[in-house]
C-alpha cells in the first residue's frame, strides 16, 4: 500500500514537531510549512493526501488557504484553531474543512482524527483525481451512483431527482457544512441567494425518508445559522 502523505501547516514550531513525530510513527510521509504561502506551494508541488491547517498563520491565513485549495480539489483538511468561539470552527467547516481540533489538543487524538478522515474518504484517498466508487456507504445509508438507488438501514428508499442529488452531495462530503445558498448553486445550479425555501423543504422530505426519527435527525444535521451537513456518526 502506498504511503499516505500529510502536510502540517502551523507557525508554532513546537506543534509542528509534535504532530510530525506522532504521524511519522504511524507511517505517514510528512511535509511541513510555517505560513500559508508555503503551505500552498507545498500543496501544489507535492499534492499531499491530507492537510493539517492552522487557522491563524502569517502571510496567508488558514481560511484563505482552505478556500484556495477548495477551488481546485477535495484534499481532506483538518483545521487547527486556538479560538474557542463556535463561529470560527463552523466557518472553517463551511468553507471546506473536513474536521477541526481546538488547541491545545492531545496528539494521540490527532492521530485518531487523521485515521478517521482517511477512512471516511476511502482507503485510497489522495490529492490526485481518481475514479469515484459507484457505491457509497456511510451511517447506514448506501448510495449507488450508477443506478441512483438508495438503501437506508437495508431498506430501499424512493427519492426524487433533486432529493438524490442533494443526498449525494452531502454524503460525499461527510461533516462538511453547506449553506443553503451553496446547496442551491450546486444542486439546483442557480446563483439566486434569496429564497432558499426549496432547500429547506427538500431536506425535510429527505429526512423523512432516511432518518430513523426525522424530528430528531442524526444524519442530516442542521448547523444553526449556517446550513446543513451529513454526519455519519462514525468514530475511531
Amino acid at each position: 500500500m502506498d504511503k499516505k502523505s500529510v502536510l502540517i501547516a502551523d507557525d508554532e514550531a513546537s506543534i509542528v514537531d509534535v504532530c510530525r513525530r506522532y504521524l511519522e510513527r504511524e507511517g505517514y510521509e510528512i511535509y511541513t510549512a510555517g505560513n500559508g504561502q508555503d503551505a500552498l506551494q507545498i500543496w501544489q508541488k507535492h499534492q499531499p493526501d491530507l492537510i493539517i491547517l492552522d487557522l491563524m498563520m502569517p502571510v496567508i491565513d488558514g481560511w484563505r488557504v482552505c478556500e484556495t485549495i477548495r477551488t481546485k480539489d477535495e484534499t481532506p483538511i483538518l483545521m487547527l484553531t486556538a479560538k474557542s468561539e463556535d463561529y470560527d470552527r463552523l466557518f472553517g467547516l463551511t468553507i471546506g474543512a473536513n474536521d477541526y481540533m481546538s488547541k491545545p489538543f492531545n496528539p494521540q487524538e490527532l492521530v485518531l482524527r487523521v485515521r478517521s478522515i482517511f477512512r471516511l474518504m476511502g482507503s485510497n484517498s489522495s490529492g490526485s483525481s481518481q475514479e469515484k466508487p459507484s457505491t457509497i456507504e456511510l451511517g447506514g445509508i448506501v448510495v449507488n451512483t450508477s443506478t441512483r438507488e438508495v438503501l437506508a438501514n437495508g431498506k430501499p428508499v424512493s427519492l426524487t431527482v433533486k432529493e438524490f442529488d442533494l443526498l449525494l452531495l452531502l454524503i460525499t462530503h461527510p461533516r462538511q457544512v453547506f449553506s443553503r445558498s451553496q446547496l442551491l448553486r450546486q444542486v439546483w445550479e442557480t446563483d439566486y441567494d434569496g429564497d432558499t425555501t426549496t432547500v429547506t423543504v427538500h431536506l425535510r422530505r429527505l429526512r423523512e425518508k432516511i432518518e430513523a426519527d426525522p424530528s430528531h435527525p442524526q444524519l442530516l444535521e442542521t448547523v444553526w445559522g449556517i446550513g446543513y451537513r451529513f454526519d455519519p456518526g462514525e468514530s475511531e
